[in-house]
């Protein structure tokens, strides 16, 4: 059609030729070749073709030459006259394959090019169409670009072929990893072992009655991340300011009672340990946004310009306007207002690609049983939560009912919903000094 319409389409046939020539020409390249290029980001079909074989091949561990390739390519179907020909015509024209990431990076330049100019096409259309209010087009016009930046496809089919090889991929960096969890540690050792870390495009809801430590456990998930794994995080707080927030962290960090920290009555030596605790906050990369009127799809925007983001945290689910819309709840249904904001936020773990941890209150449900100890029922206002969410973590402390029980600094997260695995309850230790959990009987050691 852009040939037909006299535009012209960005594609170099010399650099995709170099490209195969170079990979059929030395076989010991190929590993970094694939690594860069993707078989969709060929122009030519007969390029593309050849490239998929070879990718199919060395997946295989086959051997690759260009006569076992034309022979892969029969048993594809993908074989057509002359083929041998123009194979070899390739490998003459082929200078060296010492420059073959250089090839490879021209290939991949023009097809986002061409991503680009269809991305327009689309936005184009949809503003020509008038198919929904400015605010909708631009969301949309945003996560298309954004994508692009990701280097992948909204949406569309995709063969299983290259969904096999991204699985045997994530297989083989969990083989190589050892025994270490897939996701991102949260610093506590036995909430790991049951969910694995905190994985990528996963919804994690962390649910309890007000007081029970909602925000500390996310504090200490983040905290942890960024310090100890060097991850970027990014932070919507639509209850408590950025400075309420940074003197927890600062709090936690330190060791400093939050008392003594809101007091300003500190010790030399906890001075001195402030001070190191700014220090290491100050070199990690955690944004803060405590604008209270976010959306969704407001904090959605932000996350996208955000380079190489590992982590979203969100507090709390109940104070969030409405998905998109800008509307309190009280001009809508309070249930169809969480419906749609879990299902947002699951969409955008996904669009992410990163883990978003958001908090959540629970009904007073629970207040009337004899157990109280949080269940999936007693998430408020919708079952959209419990369904959109991959994880869900039930806070609870004995001690905030009973304050003679035997140990009242005994916390539970417990596991009312893991799609990766099982549920159950870990232990943790509730420091009230410090406002954080750590692990039992070991926190000092594993908590930072």
């Amino acid at each position: 059609m852009d040939e037909l319409l006299g535009r012209k389409i960005p594609y170099s046939a010399q650099a995709e030729q170099a490209v195969i020539g170079s990979m059929l020409i030395d076989p010991r390249c190929i590993p970094e070749v694939l690594d860069k290029l993707k078989a969709d980001e060929f122009y030519l079909k007969n390029n593309r073709d050849i490239y998929e074989t070879v990718y199919a091949m060395f997946a295989y561990g086959q051997t690759i030459d260009p006569v076992t390739v034309l022979d892969q390519m029969k048993v594809r179907g993908v074989y057509e006259d002359k083929l041998d020909s123009y194979m070899a015509e390739v490998m003459r024209m082929t200078p060296t394959s010492a420059n073959v990431l250089e090839y490879a990076a021209i290939v991949r330049d023009r097809a986002l090019l061409r991503r680009l100019g269809e991305t327009a096409d689309e936005i184009n259309k949809m503003v020509g169409e008038g198919s929904g209010e400015a605010d909708t087009l631009l969301e949309a016009a945003e996560r298309k670009i954004y994508a692009l930046r990701q280097g992948r496809n909204v949406g569309g089919l995709l063969p299983i072929s290259g969904i096999v090889q991204n699985v045997f991929d994530n297989l083989s960096e969990a083989a190589a990893s050892g025994n270490k969890i897939p996701g991102i540690p949260t610093g506590l050792a036995d909430l790991d072992r049951m969910i694995l870390g905190l994985n990528k495009s996963e919804l994690i809801l962390v649910a309890a009655r007000p007081g029970m430590g909602k925000t500390s456990i996310a504090l200490n998930m983040a905290l942890h991340a960024a310090v100890n794994e060097g991850k970027t995080i990014a932070m919507f707080s639509l209850e408590m300011s950025r400075e309420q927030l940074v003197s927890r962290l600062l709090s936690k960090a330190a060791l400093i009672p939050s008392q003594n920290l809101m007091t300003g009555q500190l010790t030399p030596q906890q001075w001195r340990n402030i001070t190191d605790a700014a220090q290491t906050l100050s070199a990690t990369d955690i944004r803060i946004d405590d604008n209270p009127s976010l959306t969704v799809s407001e904090m959605n925007a932000q996350c996208r310009r955000i380079p190489k983001l590992d982590l979203v945290i969100i507090d709390y689910l109940q104070l969030m306007q409405s998905a998109g819309s800008g509307h309190t709840w009280s001009n809508e249904s309070r249930t169809q207002a969480v419906s749609d904001i879990s299902r947002m936020m699951k969409i955008m773990a996904k669009e992410l690609n990163v883990p978003v941890i958001c908090l959540s209150q629970l009904s007073r449900a629970n207040e009337s049983r004899q157990d109280k100890r949080p269940m999936l029922s007693d998430l408020r206002e919708s079952g959209a939560i419990e369904q959109d969410a991959d994880v869900v973590i039930g806070l609870y402390r004995d001690g905030y009912y009973n304050k003679e029980c035997e140990n009242p600094n005994l916390a539970e997260a417990i596991i009312l919903k893991n799609r990766k695995g099982s549920t159950g309850t870990v232990e943790l230790t509730w420091l009230p000094e410090y406002t954080s959990f750590g692990n039992v009987e070991r926190w000092h050691e594993d908590d930072y």
